[in-house]
């Protein structure tokens, strides 16, 4: 791809303020004063593109700390939260599906930056993919949990994989615009964490798979 494009700021931000409103939920639920529920909104609102920009990519100042825009984001959904979140600590699948919005854009990001920066494409899928999970793995580390992207389930990291994959595609093979690719990227990915969730689709842990399944041994 010959062509690269700045993501409008609004989505930017958008993602960044629906991912840190599922840390600010998890810290009601887990019962957080103040300051966790801001660390765990920062942590999961601007952790994916801390470890894009700071480990990855290596190009100077973070964007999250060059634009006070993002730290904005991340305390209007703090506050949001703590303003309207009673209801939404009480349903894991209303967290799952703001996270899912958030999901898509945060692939699209990751990958844009990463083939603007030179990468080849498949450091920029790992770039991407990592950018849209990183936030979700620091919130679950910070309480002490599995990573949700590790654990069988409803396609979280596979969602965010193949919307890494999704955006390239579309712009190579359909020669769609850059924007009109990023949408429908983000659409695909959201579209498909939500039938995920809805149908309960679900990946299996490997030792369930044939090559790992114990055979019983022949009878005598």
């Amino acid at each position: 791809m010959d062509q690269t494009f700045a993501l409008p700021i609004y989505l930017d931000l958008f993602a960044v303020f629906l991912m840190a409103a599922t840390g600010a939920i998890e810290a009601i639920r887990r019962e957080f004063d103040l300051v966790g529920l801001l660390g765990l909104s920062f942590a999961t609102g601007v952790g994916g593109a801390l470890i894009r920009d700071g480990i990855f990519l290596q190009a100077g100042v973070p964007a999250v700390v060059r634009n006070q825009d993002y730290l904005y984001a991340v305390a209007a959904a703090a506050v949001a939260c703590l303003i309207f979140g009673r209801r939404a600590v009480l349903s894991e699948r209303f967290v799952a599906l703001v996270d899912a919005a958030a999901l898509g854009a945060y692939a699209v990001v990751g990958m844009e930056k990463s083939l603007a920066f030179g990468l080849d494409f498949a450091p920029a899928v790992l770039v991407g993919t990592v950018n849209a999970c990183g936030g979700g793995i620091l919130r679950d580390v910070l309480m002490r949990e599995e990573p949700m992207v590790f654990r069988p389930g409803q396609f979280y990291g596979l969602a965010a994989l193949l919307g890494c994959l999704t955006y390239p595609f579309l712009r190579q093979t359909f020669g769609l615009p850059p924007l009109t690719s990023a949408l429908v990227t983000i659409a695909f990915t959201f579209l498909l964490r939500v039938l995920a969730i809805t149908r309960n689709w679900r990946t299996v842990p490997v030792r369930d798979h044939g090559l790992f399944r114990r055979r019983n041994p022949p009878v005598a």
